[in-house]
């Protein structure tokens, strides 16, 4: 008789699904028999243009030592990331991904009879390691697919130890200024930590996006975070960080995995940072392609909803599961957002000037059917 591992897990983890990524290129190529490269996937919010030179150039140095591990204490690039940002490297937290941000968190902080407040409609991550930690999440309703600031204050209690707030947010792509940032944080007691999720910023024009960094030192409850893997386009390598004050880094570090960040990530990710041509071309590609994609939505006659990241989410007013399939078929890989509770949008990635044109021929055809 076999045992039941389930049942002996924590009720938490017993009650949740797998998160469910982007389809690769290579299994639709299986199911449906297609040419790999004759696919265009823009599902996953990744950078359409390729690594940088300076990566490629840094990975290939690293490569002799593949037989050591890493540097555990990421200083290099810690040193890199306090340079830039104007902080010490005390207030840093490297992770596997901002994805290894989020989970240190929760992990540290959340457990049964805690919670942890984020909105509707936001990064599936937030409920999937509150739950894991066997905290309650508490989901409080958007306002016009946004964060309804207002009303997340409203939901923190006693038991309240973490806020999850992105901007701009996945996958609705909205955000909020500054003004709303600072209102409120200077509501959120001391005792709450608010985790700004910063995934897409670099992408943001301007000051239309509060910078997080700046409200570090008036809040010590506040931690950012952020990621190598959207415009410095080093999504396979898995690097992110997070920036707080020096006590809730060192709370964090606590429960960090050793070498939670490999050699090939580290060295990459400090060229990356350096790379100012490419972050300013991964920007423009994506202005550009933003507007490309909304001129033909708007002559298919879609609405969507405007976003500041590198995707945008399309309602197609009625169940877009079916569109979904149909663009498979003309091998075009976009995301449906169903468990996001936007079961008649899909969410699209901003891809090149060529795979934004693949993906609205093919919707026309789709949609003429």
């Amino acid at each position: 008789m076999s045992c039941d591992f389930l049942a002996l897990a924590q009720p938490g983890v017993q009650k949740l699904s797998p998160y469910v990524p982007g389809k690769p290129v290579d299994e639709l190529a299986r199911e449906l028999g297609l040419a790999p490269e004759t696919i265009v996937k823009l599902a996953s919010n990744e950078n359409p243009l390729g690594p940088s030179p300076r990566v490629l150039e840094a990975v290939r140095q690293a490569l002799p030592e593949l037989t050591r591990y890493p540097d555990g204490n990421g200083f290099t690039l810690k040193q890199s990331l306090a340079h830039r940002y104007g902080v010490a490297p005390e207030q840093i937290t490297l992770g596997n991904g901002s994805n290894d941000i989020l989970e240190l968190v929760a992990r540290a902080f959340l457990a049964p009879g805690l919670n942890a407040v984020f909105s509707a409609h936001a990064f599936a991550v937030y409920p999937i390691a509150t739950q894991a930690a066997g905290a309650q999440g508490k989901v409080v309703p958007a306002r016009d697919w946004g964060h309804d600031l207002d009303a997340m204050l409203a939901a923190i209690d006693a038991q309240t130890r973490v806020i999850f707030l992105a901007n701009p947010n996945n996958p609705t792509g909205t955000w909020f200024g500054a003004e709303a940032l600072e209102r409120f944080l200077a509501q959120v007691p001391e005792q709450v930590l608010v985790l700004l999720d910063e995934a897409y910023i670099e992408y943001a024009e301007g000051s239309e996006l509060p910078d997080g960094l700046a409200y570090l030192a008036q809040y010590p409850n506040l931690l950012v975070s952020r990621t190598f893997s959207k415009a410095y386009g080093l999504a396979a390598l898995r690097v992110g960080y997070a920036i707080s004050s020096p006590r809730i880094a060192d709370v964090l570090n606590r429960v960090r995995q050793p070498f939670n960040v490999n050699s090939l990530a580290l060295a990459a990710a400090c060229a990356a940072l350096e790379d100012e041509d490419y972050l300013r071309a991964s920007r423009e590609a994506n202005t550009a392609g933003m507007r490309q994609l909304e001129a033909g939505f708007r002559a298919l006659g879609l609405s969507w909803i405007p976003s500041r990241g590198n995707f945008i989410a399309v309602d197609f007013a009625r169940d877009a599961a079916p569109v979904n399939q149909a663009l498979l078929h003309e091998g075009v890989i976009v995301r449906p957002v169903a468990g996001y509770g936007m079961p008649t949008f899909l969410r699209v990635s901003i891809g090149t000037e060529a795979e934004n044109a693949r993906l609205l021929d093919a919707l026309q055809q789709v949609l003429a059917r």
